[in-house]
């Protein structure tokens, strides 16, 4: 099919389409990483896509924990000088970099890789929240942190975990109201963050 007057060419239309499939990349941004791929040297370009292959080629989940890692389990789940009685539960990996930068956090994690949403139709089932619960049973655990975003899809679910751990006898914390309301875990400093931590509550 032969190419339209004024339309990208179909590799450029495809590209465009790819990026704009990402979180937070609306079409004119699409437009412009495309045609800035247009511009930079092959070499850059080979290197971007052996980037992304080797990203979901080497890449898995903890078996544990569920952090992304390149080796199962993950170095965080395997160092025995993390304290193992306190897990703090995450919505994405991105949020365990976040606390681990406050240098305050020595215990597990446990990423759930999503919020309870049922407007964009994501239930406690589309979580990794079986997972916990088998981590859980083992007895060893005595409270569970929870460090989900401060905004309602984090709050409802934070509130779904809770009752599920009340009757295992599990000692349930919520962050402090360090953090703003709406905001997101990975873009918060390390000291608010700190003390969000330090200050957690019993939910």
């Amino acid at each position: 099919m032969p190419e339209q007057l004024g339309a990208a060419p179909a590799p450029v239309a495809k590209l465009i389409d790819a990026f704009h499939k990402l979180p937070g990349i609306g079409p004119k941004s699409a437009q412009r990483l495309t045609y800035h791929m247009l511009r930079i040297p092959p070499e850059e370009a080979l290197a971007l896509a052996q980037a992304i292959i080797e990203l979901k080629e080497k890449t898995v989940l903890c078996s544990v924990c569920q952090n992304v890692t390149e080796s199962d389990p993950c170095n965080i789940c395997r160092d025995d000088a993390r304290d193992r009685a306190v897990i703090c539960v995450v919505e994405e990996p991105l949020d365990i970099l976040a606390v681990e930068r406050t240098r305050g956090f020595h215990g597990l994690y446990h990423v759930l890789h999503g919020v309870i949403s049922p407007m964009d139709g994501v239930g406690p089932e589309d979580l990794k929240v079986n997972e916990l619960l088998t981590r859980l049973r083992g007895g060893s655990v005595t409270e569970v942190i929870m460090a989900t975003n401060p905004n309602l899809e984090g709050e409802a679910t934070s509130m779904y975990i809770s009752r599920l751990l009340t009757p295992m006898g599990i000692r349930v914390t919520r962050l402090a109201r360090g953090l703003p309301m709406g905001s997101d875990l990975e873009y918060a400093d390390e000291v608010t963050l700190s003390r969000a931590l330090e200050n957690r509550q019993d939910v």
